[in-house]
């Protein structure tokens, strides 16, 4: 046993305890009557220790994108601690201060934009938008401007608005009915082409004006997007997509909202995953890698346009932002986020990201190879996908249950991937690797060892 394990002897009332009493987050628990749920009790760099003492390295980031500088970061740790021992909260009607340095350093990474909201998950982020887009709508465009567009497959966060803007019809369902005004546009995944044509890209993103000329663009006042879309199968758009969606936005008076909930922070290789593209949003949301997950922390970022719009009448009492998130005002957010991008910063992640990225797909590509099963590989930076068919020809998925026995034949080797899960019917059959973004080439070797040998298991 590691010395790990040993220290995990005397756990067996924690997990006791957990199975007892703790509802767990996307779980059946029917299974927990027989069987132990998994209690994951310590990590150090990419690596995570489990109840019973097993190692596992770790290439989702915490299971949900999220530990983007890895585990056990004890400077982090450190100034959480030291802030909360000076000033650990105040309602942010008031400021702090590492909520004015962490905004003021945010901002210097994102050209263009100039403020930033505090809450604290990514589906409150993404709620601040649309609030912000319908009460824009209501003060200077006589309540026309309300409705939200949305892309197929993408996703957004877990409350009933966010729901109403999943493209992933599994999430969404038995939640509704959901609140009117929120209109899906066609996804841009090539390797399941819509259209046969050869500027791909440019034509995905003419099916969003398709969409707004046929709801009518006095009606649309916002467009939210994956700059990479995660949970959906991780779609990285074809050349032209993003450059045509700008032009469309700006043609209508559409405002343009990123959700970079999973991309930000270094995931992709740039700060921020629309910085690839040469894009100018006038929103921008994050969450989990802003402290990669050593506080609760999330950010809605505007221009000083949106800003402007909620201070030009103050003697109106109707006219500023009139929403409150109670533990926006937490100082240990901003406070681990400022040592999280002094880590990035420091210790050279984005190149490393972009370094290792290439290689993890340079591997997945090998593997495409060899496994028939593989359709197609993709991704961007340490965020890469590979969607599994039955047929190569006729890109037919393979089965959910085969996708989780990949997932399951992993774990039980000790590495922890991911995979589309319960989001897409019938494509429910992406791959998904994630690693902190200080992954070396022998972290990379071991997890696509690992897939390499489950395939071949899985798939005889």
């Amino acid at each position: 046993m590691t010395e790990h394990g040993a220290r995990f002897n005397d756990i067996s009332e924690v997990v006791a305890a957990d199975r007892a009493h703790v509802w767990h987050h996307l779980s059946q628990h029917k299974p927990y009557e027989t069987v132990d749920p998994r209690v994951m009790v310590e990590g150090k760099g990419l690596r995570v220790w489990d109840a019973k003492g097993k190692e596992h390295i770790d290439a989702v980031s915490g299971g949900v994108w999220t530990v983007n500088v890895g585990y056990g970061r004890e400077s982090i740790a450190n100034a959480v601690r030291d802030q909360l021992v000076k000033m650990n909260y105040f309602a942010a009607a008031a400021g702090s201060v590492p909520g004015a340095v962490f905004a003021e350093k945010l901002i210097e990474k994102m050209p263009g934009l100039s403020r930033v909201y505090y809450s604290n998950s990514g589906s409150e982020a993404n709620e601040k938008v649309y609030k912000m887009v319908r009460q824009i709508a209501h003060r200077h465009h006589g309540g026309r401007k309300w409705k939200i567009l949305y892309r197929e497959r993408d996703y957004h966060g877990t409350t009933i608005a966010a729901l109403a803007t999943s493209g992933q019809a599994q999430r969404a369902l038995q939640y509704g009915p959901y609140p009117e005004g929120f209109v899906m546009v066609p996804h841009c995944l090539e390797y399941r082409a819509q259209w046969d044509v050869e500027h791909y890209g440019q034509r995905a993103a003419d099916a969003i004006e398709e969409v707004i000329l046929r709801e009518g663009p006095d009606t649309i006042g916002c467009l939210i997007l994956e700059p990479v879309t995660a949970g959906g199968g991780v779609i990285v758009p074809p050349a032209g997509y993003w450059q045509r969606v700008q032009e469309i936005c700006r043609q209508y008076d559409i405002l343009l909202a990123i959700d970079e909930v999973v991309c930000g922070v270094g995931r992709t290789g740039t700060w921020f995953g629309y910085q690839h593209y040469g894009i100018q949003p006038d929103f921008v949301t994050m969450a989990k890698g802003v402290a990669s997950g050593y506080a609760a922390i999330s950010c809605t970022v505007t221009t000083e346009r949106v800003f402007q719009m909620f201070k030009d009448n103050p003697t109106d009492p109707m006219s500023y932002f009139r929403d409150i998130s109670t533990f926006g005002g937490c100082t240990s957010g901003p406070a681990a986020a400022l040592e999280n991008m002094r880590i990035i910063e420091d210790e050279g992640l984005l190149a490393n990201t972009v370094a290792m990225g290439d290689y993890c797909l340079s591997k997945l590509q090998a593997l495409m190879e060899k496994h028939k099963v593989i359709g197609d590989v993709r991704g961007k930076g340490l965020f890469l996908g590979a969607e599994l068919v039955a047929d190569r020809a006729t890109k037919e998925p393979v089965d959910e249950r085969l996708v989780q026995a990949v997932v399951a034949d992993c774990m039980a080797q000790g590495v922890i991937i991911g995979a589309t899960n319960r989001s897409i019917p019938g494509l429910n059959n992406t791959l998904c690797l994630s690693p902190a973004l200080i992954a070396t080439r022998d972290d990379i070797d071991a997890i696509i060892g690992a897939i390499d040998q489950a395939l071949g298991r899985v798939f005889v």
